[in-house]
């Protein structure tokens, strides 16, 4: 097997864009969006300059330049893979404390979107209110001259073409939020107020920051996605990423400093937006916590298998069919029902073996995102519960540390210490795990679900998972 080599002279490639963390998920959309919008013959002074903040970026940089700066992405389609080499990245900025080569690169007039992929929980959200908190311990410590977090570097970059004249870039999140645009403009602006309210001002009235929806199932790396790449004949590429052949891409076409012609490759653009990504995180990524725990707590390691197991798929198809595809609203040229069936396709596919603890990982900031608006408005209209508290369920009972068949569970989230302790006082107490304000808010004084949540967990822990799943289904 061959990979597929880029189809443009990346000699003639001029950067426009400065790309803010070189993940998986970032080398395996947006920049395989470009590669195929140059390969077509446009857009080649859209070029990517990576960049990266954390000492993680500095090793995907080392790996990165030693192969200038090419990405292996590898399709997995059950009717057989591909690979090709993404060439839509020409740079790798050097990675630095002051982060002084990614603020003159942002600086530059040619660069005209700074786009990011930071994860869910790098916009400094306090989970309490939803909004941006300001006394999260990195932005305390860059507040007084921003330049050190992400959105301090992109402060210095806009406050230095302000005193130039040149025009701001167009701020474009490619992390998977709600409202990933306000989000990363709240950020922002927040940031530049601690020290600079007129700063932070102009920034709002004159910086774009358009909303998006991405979509790809990108599994981590390991020595499985390093061997196929030798497979392809591409030698020992310690970074490629692996991906199902699905993507999407949906975007606010707000770009006053102009973009990329990407409509030409299948994105996306509407003033729909927040419809969109309301059905892609409750749907898809609700039924992905939705299956994570079950199946980490009954010792399955992929999804595909978890999907193959009667009780978690028929618990899927349950909560989604009535506790959270109902209250998701209309989308634009969008059969609902035809989108989740194309989602349980996708859960399904053996090639990407994505694992159940990718899935499980950072629940404290997945679940408020994910779960708790679908469980709010289903309390709010009066509608069943019981599946949405089996979730939360299933999830505190997983952070308890130990599987059903007692195999302890490495540490999987940012908190996991604190949920821990959470979760082993919640065994005798269920609504203690419900008085985590940051996740559950005021929802642990409803008495509908404080009551589904305890009779869950006491199930969970009297009876194991696959009979409290098989309760739940049969009821």
């Amino acid at each position: 097997m061959q990979a597929q080599l880029p189809a443009y002279d990346r000699s003639r490639l001029t950067p426009g864009i400065v790309h803010i963390g070189l993940g998986n998920f970032h080398r395996a959309h947006m920049a395989v969006y470009l590669d195929d919008l140059f390969a077509l013959g446009e857009g080649h002074d859209w070029a990517i300059l990576g960049a990266g903040v954390r000492d993680g970026d500095a090793r995907m940089r080392d790996a990165l330049k030693a192969q200038d700066c090419l990405s292996t992405v590898i399709e997995l389609d059950p009717n057989g893979k591909s690979a090709r080499r993404v060439g839509s990245m020409i740079d790798f900025l050097p990675v630095e404390p002051d982060n002084a080569s990614l603020i003159a690169a942002m600086t530059r007039p040619e660069i005209r979107i700074v786009s990011l992929t930071v994860t869910e929980g790098g916009y400094f959200i306090d989970p309490a209110t939803g909004k941006f908190d300001p006394h999260a311990p990195e932005i305390a410590a860059d507040a007084p001259n921003p330049h050190r977090t992400a959105f301090g570097a992109i402060i210095a970059a806009l406050k230095a073409r302000r005193a130039a004249g040149t025009p701001p870039f167009t701020v474009m999140s490619c992390d998977n939020l709600p409202g990933n645009g306000h989000v990363t403009q709240s950020a922002v602006v927040g940031l530049a107020r601690i020290n600079d309210p007129a700063l932070a001002d102009w920034i709002a009235a004159t910086v774009a920051f358009p909303n998006g929806m991405v979509d790809r199932i990108t599994p981590a790396t390991g020595p499985r996605e390093r061997d196929l790449a030798a497979s392809f004949g591409l030698g020992q590429d310690p970074v490629p990423v692996t991906c199902e052949p699905f993507r999407q891409w949906v975007l606010e076409d707000h770009f006053p400093a102009g973009r990329p012609a990407l409509q030409k490759v299948g994105v996306t653009f509407t003033s729909h937006v927040h419809a969109f990504e309301a059905m892609k995180i409750r749907i898809l990524n609700g039924g992905h916590a939705t299956i994570a725990y079950p199946g980490g707590l009954m010792d399955i390691e992929y999804v595909h298998e978890a999907m193959a197991n009667p009780l978690i798929r028929g618990f899927l198809d349950k909560v989604e069919t009535d506790e959270i595809i109902p209250y998701v609203a209309p989308v634009p040229d969008t059969d609902i029902a035809d989108y989740y069936r194309l989602i349980v396709q996708r859960f399904s596919n053996p090639e990407v073996a994505d694992t159940e603890r990718r899935l499980c990982l950072d629940g404290s900031n997945r679940q408020p995102k994910f779960i708790i608006p679908s469980l709010r408005d289903a309390l709010a209209k009066g509608g069943k519960i019981e599946g949405l508290a089996l979730v939360s369920a299933l999830w505190c009972r997983y952070c308890f540390g130990t599987t059903d068949s007692g195999t302890p569970i490495q540490p999987n989230d940012p908190n996991w210490d604190y949920l821990q302790a959470q979760s082993k006082a919640a065994k005798d107490a269920p609504v203690v795990w419900l008085q985590m304000k940051p996740i559950y808010g005021d929802l642990n004084r409803d008495p509908r679900f404080a009551a589904a949540f305890t009779k869950a967990l006491n199930a969970l822990w009297s009876n194991g998972t696959a009979k409290t799943l098989a309760d739940y289904i049969a009821a």
